[in-house]
């Protein structure tokens, strides 16, 4: 009995993690450019290390962990951007891990000295896994040792999945405004680890902000004291949310406040469908970027979960001795 119930309960937990899977989210999600929106690589004057780390419920036994680093470089001459970026993201007592690492491609299209339309495709690897090690099944409970080798032909039917994803998007901006819509998982990859066929939904993201200066300044570009109100929406399968919420910036220090939810939308318990509020605090300098935002349970879950911590960091470079004034401002870049 006990086996069929420790069985039942592992094999119902897979399907779950197939049927009702999602992507990793950031609420620091212009920290994560291309993670974002493919459109988004090379929207810097030459060179962009973006990294990301977020811990999502670590009151709960085993948080979720994810990490993402991208890099990506404008090359000037062919009008082109190009990226890549690695993702990780590990949650539950077996180590329920999908990595993936993708290559991103961008072609800018020049609308005058202000405007930039940027299409992007990206093309990934991706890998999902358990450690089945940490994994006991009802024969080894049988046994009353836990270290005892496992006989269940539901052991056998486990594997590794690799899988090909491809994604694209596109983004308008100049250097104040932007806008643009990505579309991920376009190929719908094989989401399953139990030898089944569960595709992985296609994940539509709507995304546009704007940077309005506070007042007049001596500074110049980014350094400017500023807010910036933005929002995304994203939808996936089942699912759909919104985050939107401003983001404040005054020399070298920003500060942001994000809502995530749907006010006048209901879950499935009937309760207005809100997630969290996330508080960002961080330092901006000419070329470095540093951010850190908590998030505030507000949905039925509570604070127990322990909300979730997350990391940005950005640093930006350019690697030629001197960028022509007329280069440099036919080359606006969003800031956020």
């Amino acid at each position: 009995m006990i086996r069929k119930i420790v069985n039942t309960v592992a094999i119902s937990l897979l399907f779950c993690v197939n049927l009702l899977a999602q992507d990793p989210q950031f609420s620091q999600f212009y920290a994560a450019p291309l993670y974002l929106n493919p459109g988004f690589t090379g929207t810097t004057i030459e060179h962009r290390f973006n990294l990301n780390h977020r811990l999502q419920w670590p009151a709960l036994p085993q948080a979720f962990a994810t990490y993402a680093f991208s890099y990506d470089y404008n090359m000037r001459k062919l009008n082109s951007g190009f990226g890549i970026m690695a993702t990780t993201d590990r949650a539950g007592s077996a180590d329920l891990r999908s990595t993936t690492v993708g290559l991103s491609y961008t072609y800018k299209i020049h609308m005058g000295d202000s405007w930039v339309v940027s299409p992007g495709i990206q093309f990934a690897y991706g890998i999902k896994s358990l450690d089945f090690d940490k994994l006991l099944f009802g024969d080894q409970l049988d046994f009353g040792d836990g270290n005892a080798p496992t006989l269940d032909p539901s052991f056998g039917s486990l594997g590794t999945n690799k899988y090909f994803d491809f994604s694209t998007g596109i983004v308008i901006y100049n250097k104040i405004f932007w806008a643009g819509i990505s579309a991920h998982h376009l190929n719908k990859p094989n989401n399953s680890l139990i030898g089944e066929i569960t595709e992985l939904p296609t994940k539509i993201s709507i995304h546009s902000g704007v940077r309005i200066p506070l007042f007049p300044s001596p500074l110049k570009g980014e350094q400017i004291s500023s807010i910036a109100p933005s929002f995304v929406y994203k939808k996936q399968g089942d699912f759909d949310q919104l985050d939107v919420g401003l983001h404040f910036h005054y020399n070298p220090i920003m500060a942001g406040v994000w809502y995530r939810g749907i006010p006048i939308q209901q879950n499935i318990k009937d309760n207005i469908s809100q997630d969290a509020i996330a508080v960002l605090f961080g330092l901006k300098f000419d070329k470095f970027d540093v951010g850190y935002s908590y998030d505030i349970t507000v949905s039925e879950l509570g604070p127990s979960t322990g909300g979730a911590h997350e990391i940005s960091v950005m640093y930006q470079f350019s690697m030629a001795k001197k960028i022509k004034r007329k280069a440099q401002k036919f080359i606006p870049c969003p800031t956020f």
